[in-house]
């Protein structure tokens, strides 16, 4: 086991901004690529054509997004820094793929927004915002990438224009812009990633990896009942059914009694393994397999969530939740059932009732009852599940009460779960 604090670090923002590239460089300058593998990926990177590319080579691990210069699953990478030791969460930017950046921001502690100089503040950025303050990101860092393409390079006159910008729309967003910092850097050439680049005498901040040990371990919700979303269930000869999930709340235990909801079944834990090492119990934030006693494979599912026998996970037969319209190419009516992301399973839900529409900036009620929902706004709404869901209030269970929307291959929406209406 580390003995350094650990921190899930996601990095967000536009395709193109440099996100897979930023996150190489800080693997690279930080020691944990070997400069013989980047050599390699140098080399590869040249004979496709795209002799930029190799930092980004790095997490882009999969031969079809090497070919389409693209980052398409979640990605992780571990890396330390003298102070915490970082799983690296490398989420998609292009957009077909934003319900794994969904995955990935919702078990992450901190964010790297990565935004373009040259190109400045995109949709995808302004959607990125959005879903990580809705997903419970608390702590932000802002990287202005690809300074050495600002016009002129290196510019603090382009910096201070996109830096004014962003501050806007975190605001509006609801993140507290004060806490947050704004960092100039360019990944390529590695300027202001590890070290002060003298390129940019002009900005006095922290480097870029500085900044990350300036983050905080936030509190694990230990003291809360377990949840662990299965993510998914092997059976293995001799260990029998070994479910696999990141523990979200509470404490899986050897010996313990757990209940998987909605598929309702009870099981003894007999053995819990992470990084191929057995252990006696897992905490929130640790991604294990765990040996199930009394109960087969076939009866859980991805989606299926684990907790004790005396507060088993609670399956909604309705919810009511705040949400955000993203990105909806006409507008949201009753009767609407798209694709709710809640932790690890993806069922579709009813739009039963829009309750009302909400002013964004103080969550207070603008209009009740209205007849549709269209892009931007905030709303009080009744889902229904299609098929049994675990749900949980965000209050009761942050990390289980916030969920993403999807349907036509976007994200439509994303929100928190106000109140459970049990099956």
């Amino acid at each position: 086991m580390p003995a350094k604090p650990h921190l899930n670090l996601v990095f967000i923002g536009h395709v193109d901004h440099g996100k897979s590239t930023t996150v190489g460089r800080i693997l690279y300058d930080t020691g944990n690529i070997d400069p013989h593998e980047l050599e390699n990926l140098k080399k590869l990177a040249e004979q496709m054509g795209k002799a930029t590319f190799e930092f980004a080579f790095v997490m882009d691990q999969v031969k079809e997004e090497r070919e389409r210069g693209l980052t398409i699953d979640v990605a992780h990478k571990r890396f330390d820094t003298d102070k915490y030791y970082f799983t690296i969460i490398d989420a998609p930017g292009h957009r077909d793929f934003v319900k794994n950046m969904i995955t990935g921001t919702s078990q992450a502690d901190a964010a790297v927004l990565v935004v373009g100089a040259a190109e400045g503040v995109q949709t995808q950025t302004k959607e990125h915002i959005y879903l990580a303050k809705v997903l419970g990101v608390e702590q932000l860092i802002v990287a202005i990438n690809k300074m050495d393409a600002a016009k002129p390079e290196y510019s603090e006159k382009r910096f201070t224009e996109l830096k004014t910008e962003l501050t806007g729309l975190l605001k509006v967003s609801g993140f507290k812009v004060d806490r947050i910092p704004f960092i100039p850097i360019s990944s390529y050439k590695g300027e202001n990633i590890t070290k002060p680049s003298s390129k940019m005498a002009w900005y006095k901040g922290p480097a870029l990896v500085p900044a990350l040990n300036d983050l905080t371990v936030p509190p694990k919700p230990t003291n809360l009942p377990l949840r662990l979303p299965v993510q998914d269930v092997y059976s293995i000869t001799g260990a029998g059914t070994v479910p696999v999930g990141r523990v979200e709340t509470g404490l899986l235990k050897v010996g313990m009694k757990i209940h998987f909801m909605p598929s309702d079944k009870v099981g003894e834990v007999k053995s819990i393994e992470m990084h191929h090492e057995q252990i006696p119990q897992a905490e929130p934030g640790d991604n294990v397999g765990f040996n199930v006693r009394g109960v087969d494979k076939k009866d859980l599912r991805r989606g299926d969530v684990a907790g004790p026998t005396d507060n088993p996970p609670t399956v909604a037969k309705t919810f009511t939740a705040q949400i955000v319209v993203l990105n909806h190419p006409s507008v949201i009516t009753a009767g609407y059932t798209p694709v709710f992301h809640a932790h690890t399973a993806q069922v579709a839900g009813t739009f039963e009732e829009i309750i009302a529409v909400l002013d964004p900036k103080t969550g207070a009620p603008k209009a009740e009852k209205p007849d549709f929902l269209k892009t931007g706004d905030a709303a009080r709404v009744k889902i229904r599940p299609t098929k049994p869901l675990v749900i949980e209030a965000f209050k009761a269970f942050p990390q289980m009460g916030r969920f993403a929307v999807r349907d036509m291959g976007q994200t439509v929406a994303a929100g928190q779960v106000i109140d459970v209406e049990k099956r």
